[in-house]
């Protein structure tokens, strides 16, 4: 009888696979024993594993040039790395040791940029597009990067007025793009993203603000759906649109040459994903072209900002149980050692899933739990959609320990969750260990963060 938990995950999903592997029934990630991991470091732990960057950042690049090969395509491509997915420090070393350029959204990002400069790690030459809302410290650090020798920052305008901002009490000549307020999808609850440029704007705008203005040359427009790089009738037709403005832009704009198409690209987020990156990738640079032959305009580069792809893959959540409670005749919770709001905050806030599985058991019959939060919070649990909202583990033991994790969490859950300061409940914020390899293929493990203490949160809380 095939009851224990490894049947159950063998004959749910394509198992074990390149990635997740179990020896002696514990479960390896990316070659990583990962009981060997919480013996040393304890739980709950946040892991960063640094080659994953490096691994999609390529694999992006090669099906985009290879993609571009294929059709004969003019223009080139280039990388950049949406910084709001994850700032901390060695995601960004990691990044740029893959040569990438680098997008951000908001005045700090700027002295991130400045620091890394700083620390000969940013090199002048490295495009950094400027998106977001610009206030005035936002415009003002993105002056002192252009007055530091930063040629390629491009600002890109969100609105009419910030060219006006960014030109004020400033002498330099500017590089920027325009965001297309592009339209959204049909479940949406608005009609027009509230970012960006209307489209009927855009042509008249230059023609009024920027043709004849010798200090500013416009290199870029941008575009960027919120439901991600999908094969969808939607997605197709909003490329379309923003590739036609392209092209009747260019015609009356000779130095505009770049479009952005954004991020969106999807990452694994349960054991049996499915998705063609090869055929997206050709089909966007085919449709790219197509249209702006028919135009007679030259294909432009095309720029990705991809966050979520870049380092959503890296990230890891381990668990242990601290306590199974019986609530009624059929619901079992296991109780976590920390929080689901304060550690994946997507989980609650947008009912977002992730890779989950056990860590130690394997080879123990299983049993349909719920797993639960710390916090009084009703909305601090988590529920698997791939079982029919329903969670299976290892039966319990009394005296033995059980370990869970969560995969492919490293995109937004730290900035969200604002990781080291106040978390619902006062849970504190875990450890962060950074795992890497050596010259030799070996991982080395390195503690980034201990776990938040009570004095660090006094000292917030003005104690």
């Amino acid at each position: 009888m095939k009851n224990k938990y490894v049947d159950l995950i063998e004959q749910t999903f394509e198992f074990p696979n390149q990635e997740f592997t179990v020896n002696e029934n514990e479960l390896s990630w990316c070659g990583i024993p990962l009981m060997d991991i919480i013996k040393q470091y304890g739980t709950p732990l946040r892991i960063a594993y640094l080659p994953k960057i490096g691994e999609n950042i390529q694999k992006a690049r090669r099906m985009f040039n290879v993609a571009m090969a294929k059709v004969d395509y003019e223009g080139d491509y280039h990388y950049c790395y949406c910084t709001k997915s994850s700032h901390f420090s060695f995601v960004m070393e990691e990044v740029l040791k893959q040569g990438v350029h680098l997008e951000t959204s908001s005045a700090f990002d700027i002295n991130i940029m400045e620091t890394l400069f700083e620390q000969g790690l940013l090199k002048p030459e490295t495009f950094v597009l400027c998106n977001g809302f610009k206030r005035p410290m936002y415009v003002e650090n993105i002056q002192s990067l252009i007055n530091k020798g930063f040629n390629n920052v491009i600002p890109i305008l969100d609105n009419i007025f910030e060219l006006d901002l960014l030109m004020k009490d400033f002498d330099q000549k500017l590089k920027v793009g325009i965001r297309i307020a592009s339209e959204e999808e049909p479940k949406f609850d608005f009609y027009t993203s509230r970012l960006g440029v209307r489209y009927n704007d855009i042509i008249p705008y230059y023609e009024e603000k920027i043709a004849n203005n010798q200090q500013v040359e416009l290199k870029m427009l941008h575009f960027f759906i919120n439901t991600g790089v999908k094969d969808t009738l939607y997605y197709w037709n909003e490329l379309s649109k923003a590739v036609n403005l392209y092209c009747e832009l260019k015609k009356v704009c000779p130095t505009l040459d770049s479009l952005d198409i954004g991020g969106g690209f999807p990452i694994q987020t349960y054991l049996d994903f499915e998705y063609d990156y090869e055929y997206m990738a050709e089909e966007i640079v085919s449709q790219i072209k197509l249209i702006c032959n028919q135009n007679g305009v030259p294909e432009p580069h095309i720029f990705t900002e991809f966050g979520s792809y870049t380092v959503g893959e890296s990230g890891a959540m381990l668990y242990s149980i601290v306590n199974q409670k019986k609530q009624n005749d059929r619901e079992l919770w296991d109780m976590i050692d920390s929080s689901f709001m304060t550690t994946l905050p997507d989980t609650w806030a947008i009912n977002q899933r992730y890779i989950f599985m056990a860590i130690n058991n394997w080879d123990s019959e299983y049993e349909r739990v719920n797993l639960g939060g710390l916090t009084c919070d009703s909305e601090d649990f988590y529920n698997a959609e791939v079982h029919s909202n329903a969670v299976f583990l290892p039966k319990m033991e009394l005296g033995r320990e059980q370990y869970i994790g969560f995969f492919h969490m490293g995109a937004y859950q730290e900035s969200l969750s604002g990781f080291g300061g106040i978390q619902h409940c006062l849970i504190p914020a875990p450890k962060l260990v950074i795992i890497d390899k050596d010259e030799e293929g070996e991982y080395f493990t390195k503690l980034f963060a201990k776990e938040q203490s009570y004095k660090s949160m006094l000292k917030i809380l003005g104690y």
